[in-house]
């Protein structure tokens, strides 16, 4: 029983440190670095959702190079607008 109660505390100590060390490495990850994005709808045909498919194109949305500048013509750029402002992306 008491090698039970050792395990089960091993098993959580090793849950939580490694829960701990990964969700900010993911969450910097996300947020510097990439992430994955979702394109619904006829507004980025021909390019995305050819045919006027029901099934959604996934995205790598690369945030670096925006970081950096590296953004050339031909490139598809992802807006995300700020509802709270109540402002118009035309």
């Amino acid at each position: 029983m008491a090698q039970a109660q050792g395990f089960g505390r091993r098993y959580l100590k090793a849950f939580f440190k490694g829960f701990f060390v990964a969700v900010p490495v993911t969450v910097t990850f996300l947020d510097r670095v990439a992430c994955v994005a979702r394109v619904e709808g006829a507004s980025m045909q021909p390019s995305l959702n050819p045919g006027g498919r029901q099934a959604s194109d996934v995205v790598l949305l690369n945030h670096w190079s925006i970081r950096n500048y590296d953004v050339q013509r031909g490139d598809i750029v992802s807006l995300v607008q700020d509802t709270a402002k109540e402002v118009v992306l035309t």
